[in-house]
């Protein structure tokens, strides 16, 4: 289980209790995320024909998916951070990439180069492996400064501007990113500018103890990891955009934007922080919850939506003090702190 889901998990029964109770009105599901619902559940239940638990961690993955954002996988090798992209790559009826960053990576090398043709005496362009619509980057924290930066203008606007020229990519846009964070020998560390970027960075941690069993009695006749093949495509293009739609029209009140926009400023004043949360983690975490709360088959979003996705959108936005840092505070008891400073409206 996720870090992330972990806080998560721990915080989402919070504005039950005490004076921060919080009282929403019983409606029925929705038809319309139900919709949403069913392609989440689908697309969790064919990645589980291979993977052993993550549920959490899957659900997330597909958040970030409905959100528009991208996402920052980290976890120590081992763990499947790949395989996780691979098999969601699978559920999706669209073209998917990967790109194994390297130190002698080039910019040119991940969104493409201009090419002269001998035959004609002229120039054209020939688009590198962003150019798709599911892009794995693989250990992005391998290549230096200059190759990470050539996914800036890719992330945020969707196209790449070379020799003057501006090419659009096509739609959807969705690259997941793995690092490692143990190993730091011939890696560079992501600037905050591109941290910033990912709506969500999810920890991928160790299995349990019946997990890895588990994984042992799937694997222990299937060296060759041949139930991969069984996953299949869920859904395509145009469910995604439908999916996109419906969760763009989940009600969020006032009061809860209100709570947000408390919860990120909150972490700029915060004595325990050199840096906080920008606006965009702001939108971030209000997209995020409209995705969560439409994937649990609701059309309004709860503070526990909130509340919920917390963690992963701010904990690779905002930067601890070195002295609370060498006091061992931990990101996850800063956000666990002003989530209960922070009361929810009622």
């Amino acid at each position: 289980m996720t870090e992330d889901s972990n806080l998560g998990n721990n915080l989402q029964s919070d504005e039950l209790q005490g004076e921060n109770k919080l009282s929403f009105e019983i409606q029925p599901i929705n038809s319309e995320t139900l919709f949403v619902k069913k392609i989440t559940d689908n697309v969790r239940e064919e990645m589980q024909k291979v993977i052993i638990g993550q549920s959490d961690l899957i659900e997330n993955m597909i958040v970030g998916l409905f959100s528009g954002g991208h996402i920052l996988l980290e976890g120590v090798p081992g763990v499947a951070k790949t395989l996780l992209v691979k098999l969601m790559a699978k559920t999706i009826n669209v073209d998917f990439k990967r790109i194994q960053f390297t130190p002698d990576l080039m910019p040119s090398d991940v969104v493409g180069t201009t090419v002269f043709n001998m035959k004609t005496s002229d120039f054209y362009f020939r688009p590198g492996p962003v150019f798709s619509n599911f892009i794995l980057v693989d250990e992005i924290n391998r290549a230096p400064a200059k190759t990470q930066a050539a996914l800036f203008e890719v992330m945020e606007e969707h196209q790449i501007t070379i020799d003057g020229e501006t090419h659009i990519l096509g739609f959807p846009l969705f690259i997941v990113a793995t690092q490692n964070p143990i190993e730091q020998e011939g890696t560079y560390k992501l600037p905050e500018a591109q941290l910033d970027r990912f709506i969500f960075k999810l920890n991928v941690n160790y299995p349990e103890l019946s997990q890895e069993l588990s994984i042992l009695q799937r694997f222990k006749e299937d060296f060759d990891g041949k139930v991969t093949a069984e996953v299949k495509p869920v859904f395509n293009v145009e469910d995604l955009k439908k999916c996109i739609e419906i969760i763009e029209k989940v009600q969020i009140k006032d009061e809860l934007l209100e709570y947000i926009a408390k919860l990120v400023c909150e972490t700029r004043n915060s004595g325990d922080l050199f840096l906080g949360a920008s606006p965009r983690a702001s939108l971030a975490i209000m997209k995020a919850s409209k995705a969560k709360a439409a994937i649990k088959g609701r059309d309004f979003v709860t503070p526990d939506d909130i509340k919920n996705i917390l963690y992963s959108v701010l904990n690779h936005r905002i930067i601890m003090n070195p002295e609370r840092e060498i006091e061992g505070v931990e990101i996850s008891d800063v956000i666990n702190n002003i989530i209960h400073k922070i009361e929810v409206p009622r």
